[in-house]
């Protein structure tokens, strides 16, 4: 008698399909990220995965006070939006590593398998809904 099994990927459960549909899905999301940051800030040559967001320009046209104001307090709500986009490019980045090696979808705290509806939700999860949540209490 033979037993035939369907092995997906025996090191994460993940099949080929569900992991070339992450793939996609974390590729269209740098995308959309670059693109966003893009409009307010600029790749930083000298350090990778670093931006740096425009410091407004004030031309000898612009004496207005209120104008170099509004203009600096812009500057300085982008400083932490860049921040937060900067994060989740680089946790995109180490999703898109990790589809390529066999720890993808294994929690990188306790090596559970991620369930694949978190995946789903948030392709860049690096933990488990437990680890996730017992992170977020610290």
């Amino acid at each position: 008698m033979f037993i035939s099994f369907n092995i997906q990927n025996s090191s994460t459960g993940m099949d080929k399909a569900f992991r070339k549909k992450i793939k996609k899905k974390l590729i269209q999301d740098k995308k959309k990220l670059t693109k966003e940051l893009s409009s307010f800030a600029r790749k930083d040559p000298r350090i990778k995965g670093n931006w740096m967001t425009l410091f407004p320009f004030f031309g000898t046209d612009r004496s207005h006070k209120d104008e170099n104001a509004e203009e600096i307090e812009r500057y300085e709500n982008l400083l932490p939006v860049e921040h937060t986009l900067e994060l989740r490019l680089k946790k995109i980045d180490k999703a898109l590593e990790r589809v390529e090696r066999s720890d993808f979808g294994r929690c990188q705290n306790c090596n559970k398998k991620i369930r694949k509806i978190r995946l789903e939700i948030v392709p860049e999860a690096d933990l488990c809904s437990v680890c996730g949540r017992s992170k977020d209490r610290k």
